[in-house]
């Protein structure tokens, strides 16, 4: 009995240990938890570094991605460039016929390489003998102006590419006169003329305007324009309405066509901004 009583107490053991063994292969390890962030990214302001720094890892996060997209799209300054141009268009067209031309100066702030202030000045005349009339139509040089804004669709591009459409508000003090004006004497039964001098008028309309400027060298642009015309209000005298209104055209007409020349003058030294 002495010698089995050892002998059963070496098997429970051995069972005990044996049941207790699958537990410990099944126990998962738990590791540490973290709180780890990432460092910022190669190139990101020392502002945002010192954030990091000092602890405050979620504004400095936030910061960074900002920081990111700012480097990645950054804006122009306000004062990007300043164009001056001559739209000369109708020139070339009175040597092929045209009745009447319309020559302007024009100068164009760029803020933003996106919203642009325009100033348009300018001179027209005209002399035309419409066909089956008994007159000829002079329009002496009168000036105009034009007063808008265009907004830049390419404001992500560099300034030397646009594509704008624009609005302008527009009017012109004009002188006119009318001569050689025939008719004929039924009661005398003869023909006679006479002419009407000094006639004076204003017009004011209004423009909607889609407009293309592409660099050809340096500074030196292109530009083209179409333009649709409201008219808003007109004198008349006793001798009628006017035929021609400088900057507009023919007054029953309602589109126009403009082309320039321009040179562009950078108000900023860092004018195009670098995409790093």
């Amino acid at each position: 009995m002495k010698r089995i009583l050892p002998i059963l107490a070496l098997l429970l053991l051995h069972v005990s240990a044996w049941g207790q063994a699958p537990d410990r292969r099944h126990i998962t390890p738990v590791q540490p938890s973290t709180n780890t962030t990432l460092p910022p990214a190669r190139g990101t302001d020392e502002e945002v570094i010192k954030r990091f720094l000092s602890g405050d890892t979620l504004a400095a996060a936030e910061e960074a991605r900002r920081d990111s997209l700012r480097r990645a799209y950054k804006r122009y300054p306000l004062l990007t460039d300043l164009t001056v141009g001559l739209n000369f268009v109708d020139l070339p067209l009175m040597a092929f016929g045209q009745d009447y031309a319309s020559v302007d100066f024009h100068a164009t702030l760029n803020l933003w390489n996106r919203l642009q202030p325009v100033l348009e000045m300018g001179l027209g005349w005209a002399s035309s003998t419409p066909d089956d009339m008994n007159y000829t139509y002079h329009g002496r040089p009168s000036p105009y102006f034009k007063l808008g804004a265009n907004y830049n669709f390419l404001y992500k591009s560099e300034p030397r590419y646009q594509a704008v459409l624009g609005l302008r508000l527009c009017y012109s003090p004009l002188r006119y006169r009318v001569t050689d004006v025939a008719y004929r004497n039924g009661y005398w039964d003869e023909d006679l003329t006479f002419d009407i001098d000094s006639q004076s008028s204003h017009a004011l309309w209004g423009e909607a305007v889609a407009g293309l400027r592409v660099d050809i060298w340096r500074q030196w642009s292109l530009g083209w324009t179409i333009r649709y015309h409201a008219m808003f209000s007109y004198g008349s005298s006793q001798s009628g309405r006017p035929w021609f209104i400088p900057g507009y055209g023919p007054r029953k007409g309602n589109l126009g066509f403009t082309f320039s020349v321009a040179y562009t003058l950078p108000l900023h030294r860092a004018t195009a901004p670098s995409h790093e």
